[in-house]
């Protein structure tokens, strides 16, 4: 089982670096980029705006409970907003991703393997990689970037209005707060991890398609691995990103 799997691995590693190696390869699937670019916006862009709202308000809530316990009430806007654009906006705008545009992709390349139009393809002298993969790959890490702007303004208004509507914050502290101890290169962080997760969920989602198991049930079983395995890559990936930031970038007046 563990040689199975460090050879799934190893495997799905070759595909992240051959997809690397062939977005520089022409002729670029300009056309098929932005249909999947498209596609991968429609099925994710109301559902983030939607599910940012309350993720915004959860945050602003019990932030602002903790600090009234801590006599620091005047920290909740930089608090709540730090927590938003740094950890919940990239999660968010991933896991949508993953679950709806992810999903899609392996669906569509896993049908297409089974009926062997990927083989049909490479008879032909052309790359499935360099042909489907690229594209879809590059949506979804475009998708991300901007999706993750989107959740993070969304998320921020949310958490801005039931601070100051429901646990009588006044928006003065709450602007001073966030510009306090809020900085530039946190914005970068969020944005640099929304294209990763992008890449993640866009590589996982490609390997499981091309590779199913077992006619059309297997294609189901694919797109059910293909986020599971992306969220667990996900939250491990984002853990270590958000150690190396904080080890390299200190915090605003430390």
């Amino acid at each position: 089982m563990i040689t199975g799997a460090l050879r799934q691995t190893g495997r799905l590693f070759a595909l992240a670096a051959e997809v690397v190696r062939a977005v520089f390869r022409r002729p670029f699937q300009f056309r098929e980029f932005v249909e999947q670019f498209w596609f991968v916006a429609s099925v994710t862009i109301l559902p983030a705006a939607l599910v940012s709202i309350p993720f915004g308000a959860v945050i602003a809530l019990q932030v602002g409970s903790l600090t009234e316990q801590l006599g620091a009430q005047s920290f909740t806007g930089g608090a709540s907003v730090l927590a938003v654009v740094q950890q919940a906006s990239p999660l968010i705008v991933a896991l949508l991703i993953a679950g709806a545009g992810g999903s899609a992709i392996c669906a569509d390349l896993g049908s297409r393997k089974i009926r062997e139009e990927l083989d049909a393809m490479e008879v032909m002298g052309v790359s499935p990689v360099q042909r489907l993969v690229v594209p879809r790959v590059l949506a979804a890490m475009g998708v991300a970037v901007l999706l993750n702007g989107l959740v993070s303004v969304v998320g921020i208004l949310g958490g801005y209005f039931f601070n100051v509507v429901m646990q009588g914050g006044t928006p003065g502290a709450y602007l001073s707060s966030f510009s306090a101890l809020a900085q530039l290169p946190d914005l970068y962080v969020s944005e640099l991890k929304a294209l990763v997760f992008g890449f993640i969920a866009g590589i996982v989602a490609a390997y499981r398609g091309l590779n199913p198991r077992g006619g059309p049930k297997g294609v189901g079983d694919a797109v059910n691995q293909s986020v599971v395995i992306t969220f667990l890559l996900l939250f491990f990936v984002n853990m270590v990103m958000t150690a190396v930031y904080l080890q390299i970038v200190p915090p605003k007046g430390g």
